[in-house]
C-alpha cells in the first residue's frame, strides 16, 4: 500500500505562524521534500524537529521527482513545504502532485498562510472574485502580450513582484491600465517591516520612484470597474493589436490574442490589420 503525500503550508515570514497540525505532520512523516533545505532547516530547527530534508526544486530532474514518487509507492509518507507559504502555489511542488495523481498515491493537503489571500483580505477592494497572475512575464514582448489580455479584466488581480522589479512594473500597468487604477501594495507580509500602502497606479510610480522598493511584494490591482461600457469597437480591437505588434509581436499571434479576449475572429482582425 503506497504513502500519503501531504501539502504542508509554511509561514510567509513570522514563524509564529506554524499551526499545531503543521508541527506533527512535519514530526510524522518519514522525509520532507523542500525547496530549499537550508531554509526548511531553519524552520525545524526552531521547532526542534529533526528529519530527513530532500531538495526538490524548478531545477530537479524528473529523475529525481521519480525517486519521491517511489518512495511513496512503496509505503513511506513524504511532505512538501516551500520556502514560505502554500507549496505548489507558483511552486515546482505542483509537479510531484500531478505525479501522485497519474500513480493513485494519495495527496492531502495541511493548509498555511497565503500571501495571495493575506493580501486580498488587507486590500479593502471587492473580493468577491480575484484572479492570480503569479509573476508578469521578463521579456517585453509577453509581458505586454499578459498585460493587453488583462486590460479588460473585471475581476481583481494579484501579482508577485520582487523589489528590482517592482518600478518597471508599476509603470507598465499605469501604461496599460491608466494612472487612476488603484492598487494595494503589501510588502514584506508579516515581517518586522509590514507595510500596505493603498494608492493608485499614477501614485505608486511616484512614490516609488522616491523610495527604493526593499523586500517582496505582493500587489493587489482593482478590476476594471463593471459599470464601464463593456462592448469594444473593432477600431478599439486593432488598437489591442498594433500595440501589441509595436511590442514586438507578429501580426498574426497579436491577431489571436486579441481575438480570444474580445471576441473578434482572428481572421477578421487580421484582415483589418493587413488592410491599413
Amino acid at each position: 500500500m503506497s504513502g500519503i503525500l501531504y501539502i504542508i503550508g509554511t509561514p510567509i515570514g513570522n514563524l509564529e505562524d506554524m499551526t499545531l497540525r503543521q508541527l506533527r505532520m512535519l514530526e510524522e512523516v518519514d522525509f520532507v521534500c523542500a525547496e530549499d533545505t537550508r531554509v526548511t532547516m531553519k524552520l525545524l530547527n526552531r521547532y526542534e524537529l529533526k528529519k530527513q530534508l530532500v531538495s526538490f526544486h524548478e531545477h530537479s530532474s524528473p529523475a529525481e521527482a521519480q525517486r519521491i514518487i517511489d518512495r511513496l509507492l512503496s509505503g513511506e509518507n513524504g511532505g512538501i513545504v516551500t520556502d514560505a507559504g502554500m507549496p505548489c502555489i507558483s511552486d515546482p511542488g505542483e509537479v510531484l502532485v500531478r505525479l501522485c495523481a497519474e500513480n493513485s498515491i494519495d495527496v492531502k493537503v495541511v493548509p498555511g498562510p497565503s500571501a495571495v489571500v493575506s493580501a486580498a483580505a488587507l486590500s479593502g477592494m471587492n473580493i468577491r472574485r480575484f484572479t492570480f497572475e503569479g509573476f508578469l512575464p521578463v521579456p517585453k514582448k509577453e509581458r505586454s502580450e499578459r498585460l493587453e489580455l488583462l486590460r479588460n479584466e473585471t475581476a481583481v488581480m494579484i501579482f508577485y513582484e520582487a523589489p528590482h522589479k517592482l518600478r518597471s512594473t508599476l509603470a507598465d500597468m499605469a501604461d496599460f491600465f491608466g494612472a487612476e487604477r488603484r492598487i494595494t501594495i503589501c510588502r514584506e507580509l508579516t515581517k518586522v517591516h509590514e507595510e500596505t500602502l493603498r494608492l493608485t497606479l499614477g501614485e505608486a510610480v511616484e512614490y516609488y520612484t522616491a523610495h527604493e522598493p526593499k523586500g517582496e511584494f505582493v500587489l493587489v490591482l482593482e478590476g476594471r470597474s463593471p459599470d464601464e461600457d463593456g462592448g469594444i469597437t473593432l477600431e478599439q480591437a486593432l488598437e489591442q493589436v498594433r500595440a501589441l505588434v509595436d511590442h514586438g509581436e507578429k501580426p498574426t499571434d497579436a491577431c489571436k490574442a486579441v481575438a480570444k479576449e474580445t471576441g473578434f475572429r482572428k481572421g477578421e482582425l487580421y484582415s483589418a490589420f493587413c488592410g491599413e
